[in-house]
């Protein structure tokens, strides 16, 4: 973690903080009983998560989108068109309920991480974007684990 950005990397570890208290609260009712009576119920449990993983994945298709602007021609089309993809799947895949949702942020997230290398390997994001990209996804997928699967 030493070549990555101090900037990036802590304002990525900070966006972790709703997934990371959404799977604390799934796993503390004490602290879920707290959660819920100085922040609300929409602030606690998977209902953190799901609704800030489907923010995030739509700020990541904007991401993917200034990447694409560094790519010309057919490069450019195809990088423009998969950036859209994480938005499109966080508004499609997650109704339903919680477990269903959270299951379906994981695979989303997934996806996203594909999406990362390959505008990587085409020399559209910083040389540093995978290192980060792999520590923060590995993060959120555990995240929302503990909703999908507890």
């Amino acid at each position: 973690m030493n070549t990555l950005p101090r900037a990036p990397l802590l304002l990525g570890l900070a966006g972790l903080l709703p997934f990371v208290w959404g799977a604390a609260t799934v796993l503390s009712p004490e602290l879920a009983a707290i959660g819920q009576r100085y922040l609300g119920p929409r602030f606690i449990g998977p209902y953190v998560q799901l609704f800030y993983g489907s923010v995030i994945l739509s700020f990541m298709s904007g991401v993917l989108w200034g990447f694409a602007t560094r790519a010309d021609g057919a490069r450019a089309a195809t990088g423009y068109a998969l950036s859209v993809i994480p938005a499109l799947w966080a508004f499609f895949m997650t109704g339903g309920g919680p477990t269903s949702a959270a299951m379906n942020l994981i695979v989303g997230f997934a996806g996203l991480l594909m999406l990362d290398f390959a505008f990587s390997r085409w020399g559209l994001t910083p040389q540093w974007w995978m290192q980060l990209r792999i520590l923060l996804t590995a993060i959120v997928v555990a995240c929302l684990g503990v909703t999908a699967f507890l």
